[in-house]
């Protein structure tokens, strides 16, 4: 059992992750903070320790939702533009690829010393989120990215340790 802390990944860790699993050149860049509003929603992956305390968020606005989603699952980048500026949310298959991008991005906390994190639940954009994650969003240990996906578009990410 490992007693460290969970850290938070470089910025070229998180672009080199994305890269290897869009099979895209993913850009990123410093952004500002991602955080929910009634007009920007945004998803939220809840990562957990083995004793199923929250140890870290990765928060995606709607836009890097519908396009890192949309290009793990190839849809076409129109469809997923679509959906961000016209529907203002993910089609189901959408969110179903979005739930591999952020599970995939669990990688970035297991690090030597660290506790181990998995994926514990994707909270989709319009979803509820508890009161207890709603939270933690404002936390100030956190790395706020501009991520851009060739061919469909750029949003923010926030990952977020509580």
């Amino acid at each position: 059992m490992t007693t460290g802390t969970v850290l938070l990944p470089a910025a070229k860790d998180v672009r080199d992750m994305l890269a290897g699993l869009l099979g895209k050149p993913v850009t990123v860049n410093p952004g500002g903070p991602v955080t929910p509003a009634t007009d920007k929603p945004v998803s939220v992956a809840v990562y957990v320790d083995p004793h199923m305390a929250i140890n870290a968020l990765c928060v995606m606005d709607l836009a890097i939702s519908a396009y890192t989603g949309g290009a793990l699952a190839l849809l076409p980048s129109g469809g997923c533009q679509d959906a961000v500026e016209e529907d203002g949310e993910l089609t189901g298959l959408m969110v179903e690829a979005l739930h591999e991008v952020v599970n995939v991005l669990s990688a970035l906390f297991n690090v030597p010393g660290a506790p181990h994190s998995k994926l514990y639940k994707l909270y989709a954009p319009g979803e509820v989120l508890p009161d207890d994650v709603a939270g933690m969003l404002a936390n100030f240990n956190r790395i706020d990215l501009l991520v851009e996906v060739p061919g469909y578009g750029k949003g923010g990410l926030s990952l977020v340790l509580p």
